[in-house]
């Protein structure tokens, strides 16, 4: 039996209820003072314990989706290829032009009022080619201040080894904004997806041209969850994001601010807020991935009350209300994710498909079976990046 079927989760609810009743009914006889009596307590409260963990784990995998069949939870079996369609362009590997003298919303002509915070630094898992930066890159931890929004939030900076070689001494590089899936931690993006290392394999191999990752969370709100919205009277995440972290990025290290020098990735949350920004910022973020990611805000007890009671604001936060009702937007977007095994990811994204209509532009990459999880979002970096590549200049 699957691991998502019915079948196995009302065996485990059915084992859970037999230990629960078995312990309850031979308890008395677990009541000597003997060895063999305590280690009887031990092992009926250890093997109840254990299966209503078991059922609780099923009930909440088969709900969020985290992980598809027995070889997904264990990391064994055939995965499968990644399949993408309807990628376009070029990879830059090459030389790096000028950064456009126009300025952006990205960028304003003021200084932000703060640069970035370096609070320390974290290694690269080059795979082998040592740590000269030079050679490998650097990641920089720190935190990103909001000039326009009074928001901060620690995340990391990774500079790819151009970024220090005298080549390209004067020149500034493109940037991607990566978010984790919420509350998530930025480390993940290092420890877990290994965002950085991807990307120097794959700028060594000359897929991805040198690009600055910009490594956080998508909540600046911590504990709330705010879905990368401007909320009326509360926290403007997506002023936030949308200009506060360029604009302070930019300022602090060398990186473009063209009108195509800016992307957005990430899973789940992440991947819903880097769609929507994408959409809804066009100036500043041509092209976008979004890795497990959903439609339309989520509304719980993280949130809060997100849009105060505005129907408007709720449909403008709903990316399929989005490309049927609002003229389209000039970016490029990828789908990524599995075609089995996340919850209705497939079905919601094959519908978002159909409706894109230019200038917007839509691609997709795909594992055949995956859960909600870091196995299958390692899996999807590599195309994903590419796509920025080829949709990203200085």
């Amino acid at each position: 039996m699957g691991l998502t079927s019915h079948g196995v989760l009302i065996l485990a609810a059915v084992m859970a209820l037999l230990l629960l009743f078995g312990t309850v009914w031979y308890w008395p006889r677990f009541a000597a003072q003997t060895w063999r009596a305590v280690l009887g307590r031990i092992g009926a409260l250890l093997a109840t314990q254990l299966a209503v963990l078991c059922t609780l784990g099923l009930l909440a995998n088969n709900y969020f989706a985290f992980y598809s069949s027995w070889d997904d939870l264990l990391g064994t079996g055939e995965r499968g290829a990644v399949s993408v369609t309807g990628q376009q362009g070029e990879p830059g590997p090459g030389a790096i032009p000028s950064a456009s003298p126009g300025a952006t919303a990205a960028a304003v002509a003021e200084p932000p009022a703060q640069p970035v915070q370096r609070l320390g630094r974290a290694d690269v898992d080059s795979g082998g080619r040592g740590r000269e930066p030079s050679r490998v890159g650097e990641i920089e931890e720190i935190r990103i201040p909001g000039p326009s929004t009074g928001l901060s939030t620690d995340g990391y900076v990774y500079l790819p080894p151009q970024y220090f070689q005298a080549e390209y001494a004067e020149r500034k590089f493109p940037a991607v904004i990566v978010l984790t899936g919420f509350p998530g931690d930025a480390k993940n993006l290092i420890t877990r997806l290994n965002y950085p290392g991807t990307a120097l394999q794959l700028m060594t191999g000359g897929r991805m041209q040198p690009t600055v990752l910009v490594l956080m969370r998508p909540s600046p709100a911590l504990p709330a969850d705010s879905e990368c919205e401007d909320i009326p009277g509360g926290v403007r995440s997506e002023t936030y994001f949308a200009k506060d972290v360029p604009r302070v990025l930019a300022a602090s290290y060398r990186i473009s601010t063209g009108p195509k020098a800016w992307g957005m990735v990430g899973n789940s949350t992440g991947g819903y807020c880097a769609l929507k920004l994408t959409m809804r910022h066009p100036e500043v973020f041509p092209a976008g991935v979004s890795i497990s990611g959903y439609y339309r805000a989520a509304e719980d007890v993280s949130t809060g009350d997100l849009f105060k009671g505005s129907q408007q604001r709720r449909n403008e936060a709903d990316l399929m209300w989005r490309l049927k009702s609002l003229p389209g937007p000039p970016v490029a977007v990828m789908l990524a994710g599995s075609r089995e095994g996340d919850g209705d990811y497939q079905r919601d994204t094959d519908a978002f498909e159909a409706a894109v209509r230019p200038p917007m532009t839509v691609a997709t990459a795909s594992v055949p079976t995956g859960g909600h999880n870091f196995q299958t979002w390692t899996r999807l970096l590599p195309p994903a990046l590419e796509f920025l590549s080829q949709h990203l200049a200085p």
